[in-house]
């Protein structure tokens, strides 16, 4: 059944939300934000893990997690909040990982993982040809493309028993690793006889995922924003023809434009955030999502690959800030699915509504 908000709920929820992008905005600020973006790129780890820990404290791993399971119970407006805040920052650590399997672990697991004590990141959940197979507690196969894997402390692999906690330093597991466009790292996770450290059954991986994928949108919207503002910024200091070239009409065109695609990704990724707090019917909510997702990532690389061309000829060196806004956005363009296939999503929930 949907959940009606009255007026005090909406003002109550704004000031939550309001609380956590002040905290986010303190936090990437006092870190350094591009420049730490740039210390991390191409290191062994690809993050910091003192801030992670600082991220765990500030209760953020488990933001969506239910109080009695350990974590704050707070709900996707504040989520999708605080990973815009980040995705200005150009933040790597991997928090919509790290939710995502806050979410599905098994209590003990859980807590260490949501107080700092291990970094548990999510194998396959989501999407995965073959699967790994567990038989007699041990894991045999592989999975491609784990984001960030050199510097968990376990993984909750999708396999053909459901999910499978491993530990990284188990017998059997080998890593494989693979540079990304923004200097992060994937890696293929290979697993030979492989012991399992816990099954994990009885878990909603769909509610996760959905999480998950509107985080991932929001955090493309917070890259895009700070994008734009980086450019707002140049055109009023570059000149040309004695003048500043934010001064030229063909140039505030192009810049109207962008602002309406990042308002628009804006009202999307809210909007789906609503209809998951409000409990809207499932299909509701996967429209929603896949909409603002694709949304997100259409929006995100135009308005990125345009603030490049803004900057003239320097904006293509690595000197520049502003080259680091599209390589994130290449690197999350596939994150829990990519366009053509929330496209085919939501035209399959359509049809299914007009049956």
């Amino acid at each position: 059944m949907t959940i009606e908000w009255t007026q005090e709920d909406l003002e109550a929820r704004e000031e939550q939300v309001r609380m956590i992008r002040d905290s986010a905005v303190t936090l990437v600020s006092r870190h350094g934000a591009l420049e730490r973006a740039r210390e991390t790129r191409y290191s062994d780890l690809g993050l910091d893990p003192a801030i992670w820990r600082e991220f765990c404290e500030m209760g953020w791993t488990g933001l969506r997690v239910p109080e009695e399971k350990g974590g704050a119970g707070l709900g996707m407006l504040e989520y999708v909040a605080l990973l815009e805040e980040l995705g200005k920052g150009l933040v790597p650590e991997p928090l919509i990982e790290g939710a995502l399997t806050a979410a599905l672990l098994p209590q003990t697991a859980a807590t260490a993982h949501i107080q700092g004590e291990q970094l548990i990141l999510p194998a396959g959940i989501g999407g995965v040809d073959q699967p790994p197979v567990c038989r007699d507690n041990a894991l045999d196969g592989e999975v491609r493309r784990v984001s960030l894997a050199s510097a968990a402390d376990a993984f909750l692999v999708a396999c053909d028993q459901g999910l499978a906690l491993v530990d990284k330093d188990a017998a059997g597991l080998t890593l494989e690793r693979q540079l990304q466009q923004d200097g992060s790292h994937v890696a293929t996770v290979k697993f030979n006889n492989t012991p399992v450290r816990e099954l994990v059954s009885s878990v909603d991986v769909d509610a996760a995922l959905e999480d998950a994928t509107l985080g991932c949108a929001a955090y493309l919207l917070g890259v895009m924003q700070a994008a734009f503002d980086e450019t707002l910024s140049y055109l009023k200091i570059r000149r040309q023809f004695g003048k500043e070239i934010g001064s030229f009409q063909a140039l505030q065109h192009r810049a109207v434009d962008l602002k309406i695609q990042i308002e628009l990704t804006r009202a999307m990724v809210t909007s789906a955030a609503r209809a998951i707090d409000q409990e809207f019917p499932i299909e509701r909510i996967r429209r929603a999502v896949s909409t603002a997702r694709v949304k997100a990532s259409t929006a995100a690389m135009l308005v990125t690959r345009e603030a490049v061309q803004f900057h003239g000829g320097i904006g293509y060196t690595d000197e520049a800030d502003i080259g680091l806004f599209p390589r994130k956005v290449l690197v999350l363009l596939n994150r829990f699915g990519g366009v053509d296939g929330h496209k085919r999503r939501f035209m399959s929930l359509i049809d299914e509504e007009d049956v």
